[in-house]
Order: C-alpha cells, then sequence, then structure tokens
C-alpha cells in the first residue's frame, strides 16, 4: 500500500467531512447549555443540523462528478454511513435529550430507540443499496435534518409543548426508520428546493 495515511482523502468527500463538523458543532452548542441560555443554544444547534443536512444532499453530487477509481467509491460509500450516524442519530439524539433534560426518563429511551433504529437501517441499506434505485426502503436518517427543524420552528413559540411532542417525532421517526415502506428518491431538480427550505428555516430560528 502507498501512501503514509490510511483512507481515500480527496474532494469527493470533503463536503460529507464539512457536514460531520457541523454536527460536532451543534454537539458543542449542547454542551455549552446553561439554564440562562439555553433556547439560544438549542437555535444554534438546530441551524447546526440544517447545515449538515445541506452538505450531505450535495455531498453525493459532488462525489459523482469526481474521477474515482472503485476503492474511492466504496470508501465514499462507508463514509456517507457513518457520517449520517454522526450527523442524524447521534447529534439529534443529543438535541433531543438537551431539550427534554427534565424529562430524562423518557427522553433517554425515545434516543436510544431511535439512534438504534436507525444505525439498523443504516446497516439495512448498505446491504441492499443496489436493489432498489429510484426508492428508499424506510425514512433514510437523513430527513431527520429537514423533519426535526420544521418541528423545532412549528412549537418554537411554546417551548413546554415542544418538550412533550418532540418525543413522540423522535419516536416515530424510530419506527420509520424501520419499517418497509417505499419512499421516492428526490431528483436533483428538487435540491435547490430543499435548499431554499432550509434557509427559510434559517432565517425563522434567528428572527
Amino acid at each position: 500500500m502507498k501512501g503514509k495515511l490510511i483512507g481515500c482523502l480527496n474532494r469527493s468527500v470533503l463536503l460529507t467531512y464539512v457536514g460531520v463538523a457541523w454536527a460536532l458543532g451543534g454537539i458543542w452548542q449542547l454542551l455549552l447549555i446553561s439554564d440562562t441560555e439555553s433556547v439560544n443554544r438549542v437555535d444554534a444547534a438546530v441551524i447546526c443540523l440544517i447545515a449538515a443536512g445541506i452538505c450531505d444532499l450535495f455531498d453525493g453530487v459532488i462525489a459523482r462528478r469526481c474521477r474515482r477509481n472503485e476503492t474511492q467509491k466504496k470508501f465514499g460509500v462507508q463514509i456517507d454511513s457513518l457520517a449520517d450516524v454522526v450527523s442524524f442519530l447521534i447529534f439529534p439524539a443529543a438535541l433531543l435529550c438537551a431539550v427534554c433534560r427534565n424529562r430524562a426518563g423518557i427522553a433517554y429511551p425515545v434516543a436510544a430507540f431511535y439512534v438504534l433504529s436507525g444505525i439498523n437501517r443504516l446497516a439495512w441499506f448498505n446491504i441492499h443499496a443496489e436493489t432498489f434505485e429510484n426508492v428508499f426502503r424506510g425514512l433514510p436518517v437523513t430527513y431527520a435534518a429537514l423533519i426535526i427543524p420544521v418541528f423545532y420552528v412549528f412549537f418554537s413559540g411554546n417551548y413546554a409543548v415542544m418538550r412533550m411532542a418532540l418525543p413522540v417525532l423522535y419516536a416515530a421517526l424510530g419506527i420509520l426508520f424501520s419499517l418497509n415502506i417505499r419512499i421516492p428518491k428526490p431528483k436533483a431538480a428538487l435540491y435547490p428546493v430543499f435548499a431554499v427550505i432550509a434557509a427559510v428555516l434559517v432565517i425563522l430560528i434567528l428572527f
């Protein structure tokens, strides 16, 4: 093997790494939460989740435009799934526990169910990724980057209700991760629409 570093470090996976960095930034915001600034920290974390989602949305587009050998393609698939675990499972679970920190008896089991359902779905997807080219089986974990922020913005005016409703949302997402349902893959033409939705969500959170 040539080279001093393992892995396939090239521009085809750069945006995936940027997305993970956003997720880690969001987790850092959650770790810094105090009673006097909890809302601002959670707002920042949700924005980081949106940013991680945008990176995931376009990293495949960039990767497909890069010249890659078979090893680099396989490496990209593995990196993408591992990044999804951090960005759309561990990070959202931390968000749930932070928002519902006074209801740990409910938040922790739901967060655990959410993460376990998500990694189960990712493992199944990795095995059967080429079986259904135009559809997903089960809700992709990356959809959390859209669904959770929309939910957060909708309930942002009533934090008490949000704390009660958020575990229900996560439990529903965990179930949808595992259900054998067909979900059409979004066409590339819709990507700018998702980007606009993300921008609107960020504006609503900030203002």
